[in-house]
Order: C-alpha cells, then structure tokens, then sequence
C-alpha cells in the first residue's frame, strides 16, 4: 500500500477475503480525505469495497462506529506527521534549545497536516470523543503515542530542561493545542485559505514562538 501524503495512512487496495473491515475502513479513508467526515457513510464505503451493504454490518453496526474508525486512523496519521518532525530533530539530542525545538517540531507536524491532509483533518476532529484519557494504539503513532500525547511530551522536555517553569506546566498544552488547532482551521476553512504553503509557514513558526514564549 501506498501514502499519498507524509504521516498519511495507507490507501485502500483490492479487497481480500477474510479482511473485509480493513477494506471498509480504507474506503472510508478515501471518503473523508476527498470530502471529510460527513461523506463518511457505509453505503458508500461498501460499494467501494465491492461488496453488499449489509456485509458491513458484521464489523460496523452503523455509520458512526465507521466514522469512528476513520477518525481513529486520522489522529493515528497525524501523530505520524508530527513524529516526522520531531525526527528531523535528530536522535539522541538534549538541552534546552532541544526541548525548544520538539516543542515547535509537534506544532509544525500538526499545522503541515492540516494543510496537506484538509478532509481527513476535519475527520479527525469531527466527534467529541476525548483523545487525552487513556491511550488508544488506534490513534497512535509509531511512538505509541497520540497527538495530544506527543505535545504533552514535548513539554515535560521544556520543564525537565527548565525551560518553562514547572509550575506553569499544567495545562500548558490545552492553551499550546488550540493556538496551533487554531490556526490550522483558519488556513484550511476560514479567511486564510487563500494562503499558500510559503506563506503559511512563516506565520506557523511565528505562533509556535509566541506559544513557546507565552507559556
């Protein structure tokens, strides 16, 4: 199977037997990238698995345990995206700039997501199920961890670098997310869609500075 875009999940290929909930969720990929979550629908998906609606109620009882699926392989898909920043980083680094870098890195993997990934973004963030409880491999990346996670991760590195006060580290990464979540939305379905890639990356380094600095 082949990516179409960094950190996204693999597209469907011919349906085997014996794999069919596989195949239905690949479908519903498919659907949600090309016009996001309320084309997510079983009917459709199951016609384009090729076979019988009624076969998909064996692995999904309705719409919204499909939905549910595809939003799970969405998040998965971005915590992808934002490790492959991180990765850039290099292994094995410490220190204070470090911990200064993942913390942009996270951001940057999230906003670069939302930009090349748009229907499967708005998938992912469709429903209100918590992603910041217990861990799910489902919405996972390589790490094992969500995108929530990753940026919680990030900040323990700020604080144990002493970068940002710990005491100032509870709920840092509520007001972190929705500074970068923030501006994702704007780009891909408010005034700044019109952007392009060259002019929205500096903007998304300037937030992840504010946000570094204001915590």
């Amino acid at each position: 199977m082949k990516s179409t875009a960094p950190g996204a999940p693999p597209q469907r290929s011919t349906y085997r037997h014996g794999d069919l909930r596989r195949a239905l969720i690949e479908a519903g990929i498919e659907l949600a990238r090309a016009d996001g979550p309320d084309a997510v629908v079983l009917r459709e998906a199951t016609r384009r698995a090729g076979v019988v609606p009624n076969a998909a109620y064996r692995h999904f009882a309705s719409r919204n345990d499909l939905l549910q699926a595809v939003r799970a392989a969405g998040l998965a898909a971005l915590a992808v995206a934002m490790e492959e920043e991180l990765a850039r980083l290099g292994r094995g680094r410490r220190g204070k700039e470090f911990a200064r870098a993942s913390l942009r890195a996270v951001g940057a993997g999230y906003l670069r997501f939302a930009q090349a990934e748009p229907g499967l973004f708005r998938t992912a963030f469709s429903v209100s199920e918590e992603i910041i409880g217990t861990p799910d491999p489902a919405k996972a990346g390589e790490s094992g961890l969500n995108p929530f996670q990753l940026l919680g991760a990030a900040l323990d590195r700020m604080v144990q670098a002493g970068v940002l006060p710990a005491e100032r580290r509870p709920g840092a990464e509520f007001l972190a997310w929705s500074a970068v979540h923030g501006l994702s939305l704007l780009v891909i379905d408010g005034p700044l869609h019109a952007l392009s890639p060259a002019q929205v990356q500096p903007l998304g380094q300037r937030l992840l500075e504010m946000v570094e600095k204001g915590l």
